[in-house]
C-alpha cells in the first residue's frame, strides 16, 4: 500500500496510507447500492403507494424525463452532498474507513468536493475506465477529480491509532497545570508529542524552543522561565492533555 506525505498548516509532514483501487472500488459499490435501492423506494411510492402515474400520462417526454430527474435528483447529488456534510466521506467510504482530504494539509471544503463530483462525470460515466485508469497510474491512486481539486483518498485504518501516539502514563494523583489544553485536539497534541519526541533524540533545542513558543501562543499561556524550562512545560501539556481527555485510561 503507497503513502502519501501531507503537510499540514503547522509545516509538518505525516504519512498517510492511500486507499486503495479495491477499497475505493467497493466503497462506490456500497453507494451505488444505497442510490439504487433509493430510486425503487421512491418509484414504488409514486408508482404504487401515492399512485400517481397518472400524472405522466399526456405528458411529452422532455415533460416525463424531467420528473424522473427531479424524482431522482438526490441520487446524482449523492456524492456531493455527503462528503461536503461528513467531512470527506459518504457511508460506503465510512463503512471502508477512507476519506477524503487535501494534499496541502487543509481541510478539503466545498469548492473541493464540487470539483471532484465535477469530473465524476468523465471519472464515472465513461464506465468506469477513466477513473480506473487514473487511479492505477496516478502516484497516489487518484482519479481526475482527485487530481483537478488537490485531493486524495486515505485508509484511516491505521496500524496505530491516534490516541496510541499522545498516550502518557500518568499518576491518579496527578495535578493538571493548564485546563487550557482542551483547547487542542487530538491531531495537534499527536504533531506537538511527535516532534517533541524527535527533537529530544537529537537534542534539538532550537525545535523545542519553537514548539514550546508555539503551545504558548496557541493557549495563550505565559509562563516564567526561571520557574520551569521548556522541556518540562511541554511534558506537562502532554500529560496534563491525558489527563482532561481521559487518554491514558
Amino acid at each position: 500500500m503507497s503513502q502519501i506525505a501531507i503537510n499540514t498548516s503547522q509545516n509538518v509532514n505525516i504519512n498517510f496510507n492511500t486507499a486503495s483501487v479495491g477499497e475505493r472500488m467497493l466503497a462506490f459499490i456500497i453507494d451505488l447500492l444505497i442510490r439504487v435501492a433509493y430510486v425503487i423506494i421512491v418509484m414504488y411510492l409514486f408508482f404504487n403507494i401515492f399512485d400517481l402515474g397518472y400524472l405522466l400520462s399526456g405528458l411529452d417526454q422532455w415533460s416525463v424525463m424531467a420528473i424522473y430527474i427531479i424524482l431522482t435528483f438526490p441520487v446524482y447529488i449523492y456524492p456531493l452532498v455527503l462528503e461536503s456534510l461528513m467531512e470527506g466521506q459518504t457511508p460506503g467510504k465510512k463503512l471502508l474507513k477512507i476519506k477524503v482530504v487535501k494534499i496541502d494539509g487543509y481541510q478539503a471544503s466545498f469548492g473541493d468536493y464540487l470539483i471532484r463530483w465535477v469530473f465524476r462525470l468523465i471519472d464515472v460515466t465513461s464506465g468506469g475506465i477513466v477513473g480506473l485508469t487514473s487511479m492505477i497510474i496516478s502516484k497516489n491512486n487518484q482519479r481526475l477529480g482527485d487530481i483537478a481539486a488537490g485531493t486524495a483518498v486515505i485508509s484511516l485504518k491505521n496500524n496505530i491509532n491516534i490516541s496510541h501516539t499522545i498516550l502518557e502514563n500518568i499518576h491518579e494523583d496527578y495535578i493538571p497545570s493548564f485546563p487550557q489544553v482542551i483547547a487542542l485536539s487530538d491531531n495537534d497534541m499527536r504533531i506537538i508529542k511527535d516532534n517533541y519526541t524527535k527533537a529530544l533524540k537529537i537534542d534539538d533545542r532550537q525545535i523545542i524552543s519553537k514548539l514550546s513558543d508555539k503551545i504558548k501562543s496557541i493557549l495563550k499561556l505565559e509562563i516564567d522561565p526561571t520557574k520551569m524550562t521548556e522541556r518540562q512545560f511541554i511534558n506537562i501539556i502532554i500529560k496534563d492533555y491525558n489527563y482532561y481527555t481521559g487518554k491514558d485510561n
